[in-house]
């Protein structure tokens, strides 16, 4: 049940993400993900959304954007079978 909250509190974030971007935003990336990436290029949205998120988000430790952006690379949020890159083309058959 945990997992699945979380799941839709990323989709939410990746909606508002794009929302927020008129659409411009890549669909699959976390606002905090993408602040970061601001944050460290020297973006105005970075600088002053950056510590806003990390501060919302305090209860998650220190460094929250960095974090998910870390997650974004390590494909946390992937299903396992896209996280081995390998593509599956024949069906799955249950386990005896």
């Amino acid at each position: 049940m945990r997992q699945r909250i979380l799941n839709i509190f990323i989709a939410l974030d990746q909606l508002a993400y794009v929302l927020l971007t008129l659409g411009a935003g890549h669909p699959d990336e976390t606002l905090s993900a993408r602040c970061y990436r601001a944050h460290r290029d020297g973006n105005i949205m970075g600088k002053l959304f950056m510590p806003l998120i990390d501060l919302l988000f305090f209860w998650q430790g220190p460094g929250h954007c960095k974090n998910a952006y870390i997650k974004e690379f390590e494909r946390k949020n992937y299903p396992d079978e896209y996280r081995k890159g390998t593509p599956i083309f024949e069906p799955r058959r249950a386990k005896p």
